[in-house]
């Protein structure tokens, strides 16, 4: 016998498990189904979970800063404890080093403004005294260890922002379990250990998932959040080519190293994104930093064709990010050969690495792709937007050239979702990197 939902979501990761849950606030019969074994076992799990403000477009801003009050209010938002424990929101402050990539921070201070957002403009003196152990010299742009100038200061750093309403969420894993039990809670269910091979389509329309084990599951709403493997979602659903922004994975490596000794990182440091070393970091558990990549122009970005088959280990990579951040944090000690720890995982990047949340050319199938590396802060918010895009959408409203827009929760400000559209121009403003 068939099963029937209302809506199915595909991927449980935590901005598949957001979407779930507002449809099924809304009262839909929903179902999030994944190949992994439960909740959040994909790219999710190696998130690192930052919680920050500061995005290269005023629309970034704005997401960024709704998503904060979700996690402050996390409970209310689950409204259902989970009995395996709820995740905690850790205040460390974010600082961003201004340099001639990033504008000098200009858009980025005009975005935090329009959004009423706290920050200090510091100079390098006022960069020692907010964490004594940076070097505020200049070193980029960035550059390979090979190169014969790696290391080499020119000047000093122009200055940055401080921005103290940045953090990190204790386990980014267990934050999808907490949704999970929300969802459930409001009647919906989950399915793992389930593939997905192909889009039902009916009458030129979508009409469900076929599984691997050649299980077919209908609802006339099928939602794309699939992560590193969405893009062959889309393929099974035929809607790729309808797309001017697209979706592919990208290797990502992120280093755990120890904090430079005598210093307690885990409570004075802070999240540190830096654009003239090429690297982001921020505390980790254990008075270590965790230190992932801003995708400098010099290095080579590894894209990968199948997210099930890549290499896992570590490359050289590792090396170079935490060789980039011992430029920045003074005493940092670089480990040596067979000692690296971290994790190496995929995102599911876009053209100009801003998503897409967006119906498709297939009527019923609907996308929130492209999330990966930056868009975790924001998952509570994407799933509102998602259930507004398709509730209007499933009315009969023309999104492609009437974007729906709705009233944010906690900032009141008007969200047009035209802004992550599919049909979109690649967007001059982004930072063409993890920072979004």
């Amino acid at each position: 016998m068939t099963k029937k939902y209302d809506a199915i979501i595909i991927g449980a990761g935590i901005i598949g498990a957001c979407v779930g849950f507002e449809l099924a606030k809304q009262g839909k019969k929903v179902l999030n189904v994944d190949k992994l074994s439960g909740s959040g076992f994909g790219s999710t799990s190696g998130s690192c979970a930052i919680i920050r403000l500061h995005y290269s477009t005023s629309d970034g801003v704005a997401m960024a800063r709704e998503g904060y009050y979700y996690w402050l209010d996390w409970s209310k938002y689950l409204g259902k404890a989970d009995p395996t424990g709820l995740v905690k929101y850790i205040n460390t402050g974010c600082l961003v080093m201004k340099t001639e990539k990033n504008h000098y921070l200009e858009n980025v201070m005009a975005a935090l403004d329009d959004m009423h957002i706290c920050y200090q403009e510091l100079d390098p003196e006022g960069i020692r005294k907010l964490i004594p152990i940076i070097d505020t010299r200049r070193f980029g742009p960035p550059k390979l260890p090979t190169d014969s100038t790696f290391g080499e200061s020119n000047g000093t750093i122009p200055g940055a922002i401080y921005i103290p309403e940045s953090g990190l969420i204790s386990d980014p894993k267990q934050s999808v379990h907490n949704v999970q039990v929300a969802a459930e809670n409001r009647g919906a269910d989950y399915l793992f250990n389930a593939e997905v091979v192909d889009i039902l389509q009916r009458d030129g329309r979508c009409r469900g998932i076929k599984l691997a084990d050649g299980t077919d599951i209908e609802a006339p709403v099928v939602v794309n959040v699939a992560g590193p493997h969405s893009h062959l979602i889309n393929d099974m659903a035929g809607v790729t080519e309808g797309m001017n922004i697209k979706t592919r994975p990208l290797k990502q490596e992120v280093c755990h190293v120890p904090a430079p000794e005598g210093f307690d990182y885990n409570n004075l440091g802070t999240i540190i994104s830096d654009s003239d070393t090429g690297v982001y970091s921020r505390p980790e558990i254990g008075n270590h930093v965790l230190i992932g990549s801003e995708d400098p122009e010099c290095d080579t970005l590894e894209y990968v064709d199948d997210p099930d088959n890549y290499n896992q280990n570590f490359t050289d990579q590792w090396t170079t990010q935490v060789m980039r951040e011992a430029q920045r944090l003074e005493g940092l000690t670089i480990p040596g050969q067979g000692k690296a720890q971290g994790l190496v995982d995929l995102y599911d990047t876009s053209d100009d690495w801003i998503p897409v949340y967006d119906k498709s050319d297939l009527p019923g199938f609907y996308m929130a792709v492209g999330t990966s590396g930056n868009q975790y802060k924001n998952a509570p918010v994407v799933g509102v937007l998602m259930a507004e895009l398709i509730g209007a959408c499933e009315k009969g409203h023309d999104h492609d050239h009437d974007p729906v827009k709705f009233t944010m929760r906690y900032t009141r400000r008007i969200c047009d979702v035209g802004f992550f559209s599919r049909l979109r121009e690649i967007n001059p403003e982004s930072s063409f990197s993890v920072i979004g």
